[in-house]
């Protein structure tokens, strides 16, 4: 029976693998929770380790550029790095040095620093802290007399006398046993006590700090080798393309975190110098331990503060050198937090700002206080490894501050929500990088997609696409006041650093502009009139939407447009159509399938009652088989196809051009391939 047989050696039935999944339902969610567990247990337990490692990794993004230069300078890689971690090591040996001698100097002076604070102490309590103290307690004196019952006096027993001839009681004597003082004193210690006291303070840090070098040193030694064992152990698909993105990753962390060095030791350097210039003690400790505590988030700013204060208010016996240590805080933090990092970062380091709090508890609750001062560029290397590994994406969409929805799917959810406000509000932060019709083409149109796909699906209610409609309809009445141009912006260091890959900027990309084509004001009269180009809608429920994007872009480039309904082209209302001084048609599709009857008759309607007119099929799903297929496009009958809205207007601008002396173009005999849409990103504000 153990194989899998009866006891007559036949194969006993099987059952399915769906039943047997179906017995369990708590494993998928079972094993995610065990290795979660396992995973903190050992960080926890393996603290010890494990810090001195993320620290050496840490430095090894610090110091990489500098081994890359020295290895350019043909100085061979073993020299480089120990080239690199000598200059470390002085550097670190001297902070702490001047850190030793700082805080040497500082307690030489803590008695005076005492006597100080005393005195102030004893001067507010004589001065109105202690007059309404004085008041306080005379109330509270006042408040238990009126509370408490009146009680009489007591009255005095009177002295009893000895009966004469009895002699006087002897007085009572107390503590009859006087206790003896001892003093006890320890021994001298011996130099071995007196070494073992002295060092053990210093020895748990030299361990560190060598742990931490001697990992550096083989990570920057065997860098390459230790980037291939990760990517095979993640079990990438495509080892070529993570290998590039990892390099890719790792020249982006280490510049990220040498700009984030450099910032901190600047800020460091003039807190530093301020304090020196007021006059507060041992202003270098300070810097350096300012400079440390930036990489705190939220609160180190905060922290670096307070110990500077309250030195300054131990020094001055007065309040001017308090007064000005805090200006110098208030004034430098909010000028280096507001303006200086948005313009280096951008306005984040890449992590959402519950991810940084949650990190930091995490980190903390982990490995102490230096965790706390990892807890920032540990999560920042999660995200790019989230943004660079596939089975590691749920980290990005944890901590990272990319949307968790694509503005597409926002867009469509604001929509789908009668949200237009926020739609709005999603459109003018696109905007601010890239072009109106590159906005249209990459969100506007992909999210009605979306919903007519789920109109074709039966999900969406007619309510649900009345909202819709009136929705975008308020929304390119909105954006009536913009332009098509893109506007001139940078990507920040943050964006360019923190970017899955090399290439990516804007959430969307404005096309060039067509060559040669004519200026607004300079198109013919004849395109300049109202209803020279006929923006058609499709039969579909949301292709109006599309033929009013359209329309309004080619508005802005100084055609005259008119959107007309798919009522007024069927069969019954076409007729009352006007399309006098139509020189082009353009009918918006924004889902078909196959090769729809439908559209080569309207087609043909259309080419019946303005045959002057040229036609322009919008097919905006780029994938539709009718663009793949050239005998399919030729049943057609149409002029001219476009894949997006850019793409239209371009057509329309080449038709103005080819036109001799105003009139229409020639209909073309076999209508032009479609360019091939680029592919689909995802795209973040």
């Amino acid at each position: 029976m153990a194989d899998g047989r009866d006891d007559r050696g036949r194969a006993l039935p099987m059952k399915p693998a769906r039943v047997q999944a179906a017995e369990t339902p708590g494993d998928g969610l079972a094993a995610p929770l065990v290795i979660a567990a396992v995973i903190v247990a050992a960080l926890y337990f393996g603290r010890e380790i494990l810090i001195p490692i993320a620290i050496a990794v840490l430095l090894s993004f610090v110091i990489g550029p500098l081994v890359a230069l020295l290895r350019k300078l043909r100085l061979g890689r073993i020299p480089s790095v120990g080239v690199a971690v000598l200059l470390l090591l002085a550097v670190v040996a001297g902070l702490g040095g001047l850190i030793g001698m700082q805080v040497a100097d500082l307690s030489t002076g803590l008695p005076r620093y005492q006597r100080t604070i005393a005195q102030k102490a004893e001067n507010l309590k004589a001065g109105p802290l202690g007059d309404l103290a004085g008041y306080l307690r005379s109330i509270n004196h006042q408040i238990q007399q009126a509370g408490a019952p009146e009680q009489k006096p007591q009255e005095q027993k009177p002295e009893q006398k000895p009966a004469p001839g009895k002699p006087a009681p002897p007085p009572a004597v107390q503590n009859p046993d006087k206790p003896v003082l001892v003093e006890v004193r320890d021994r001298d210690p011996s130099p071995v006590e007196l070494a073992e006291k002295v060092l053990s303070p210093v020895l748990s840090p030299l361990a560190t700090l060598g742990i931490v070098f001697v990992v550096l040193i083989f990570i920057l030694v065997q860098r390459e080798d230790l980037r291939d064992r990760m990517i095979r152990l993640v079990g990438s698909s495509d080892l070529h393309r993570t290998t590039v993105a990892m390099d890719d990753a790792a020249r982006r962390l280490s510049r990220f975190f040498l700009v984030q060095l450099a910032l901190n030791a600047g800020f460091g350097l003039v807190i530093g110098t301020g304090l020196w210039l007021i006059g507060v003690p041992n202003p270098i400790l300070w810097g350096i331990f300012t400079a440390l505590m930036r990489f705190v988030p939220y609160i180190g700013a905060f922290l670096s503060a307070v110990l500077p204060l309250a030195l300054a208010a131990a020094v001055d016996p007065g309040w001017n050198m308090v007064l000005a240590t805090a200006a110098l805080f208030i004034v430098l933090e909010p000028l280096v937090g507001q303006f200086i990092e948005p313009l280096l970062y951008g306005h984040s380091t890449g992590l959402s700002p519950f991810a940084v709090l949650v990190s930091a508890l995490f980190w903390t609750w982990l490995w102490g206080p230096v965790g706390l001062l990892l807890s920032t560029p540990l999560t920042v290397c999660l995200v790019v490894l989230g943004r660079h590994v596939d089975k590691l994406e749920f980290l990005d969409v944890l901590f990272g501050d990319r949307p968790a929805l694509t503005p597409v799917e926002n867009f469509y959810q604001r929509m789908l929500a009668d949200d237009p406000d926020e739609a709005q509000e999603l459109a003018e932060a696109i905007l601010a990088q890239c072009s109106l019709s590159s906005y249209y083409d990459e969100v506007a149109l992909k999210g009605l997609q979306l919903a007519a796909t789920d109109a074709r699906r039966g999900v969406l209610t007619e309510s649900q696409l009345d909202r819709i409609r009136v929705g975008i309809a308020q929304l390119i009445e909105d954006l009536s006041d913009r332009g098509d141009a893109a506007p001139d912006t940078k990507p920040t260091l943050a964006g360019r650093l923190l970017s899955g890959r090399q290439d990516e900027g804007a959430p969307c990309e404005a096309a060039p502009a067509v060559p040669d084509a004519p200026a607004p004001d300079q198109l013919p009269e004849a395109w300049r009139r109202e209803g020279a180009i006929l923006c058609v809608a499709g039969r579909g429920p949301l292709d109006e939407a599309a033929s009013m994007m359209l329309a309004q872009l080619l508005g802005k480039h100084g055609f005259g447009t008119r959107v007309v309904p798919f009522e007024d082209v069927t069969r019954s209302g076409i007729a009352a159509l006007d399309a006098a001084g139509a020189r082009m048609i353009c009918i918006s599709y924004l889902e078909i399938s196959g090769t729809p009857a439908h559209l080569r008759y309207l087609v043909q309607r259309l080419r019946r009652r303005a045959p002057e007119a040229q036609v322009l099929v919008g097919l905006w799903p780029a994938d539709d088989a009718v663009l793949t297929d050239p005998d399919a496009r030729a049943t057609l009958g149409a002029d001219h196809y476009a894949v997006s809205l850019r793409e239209g207007v371009e057509a329309c601008l080449e038709a103005v051009r080819d036109a001799p002396a105003g009139r229409p173009a020639p209909v073309s005999a076999a209508p032009p391939e479609p360019r091939p849409e680029r592919a689909p990103e995802r795209a973040e504000v």
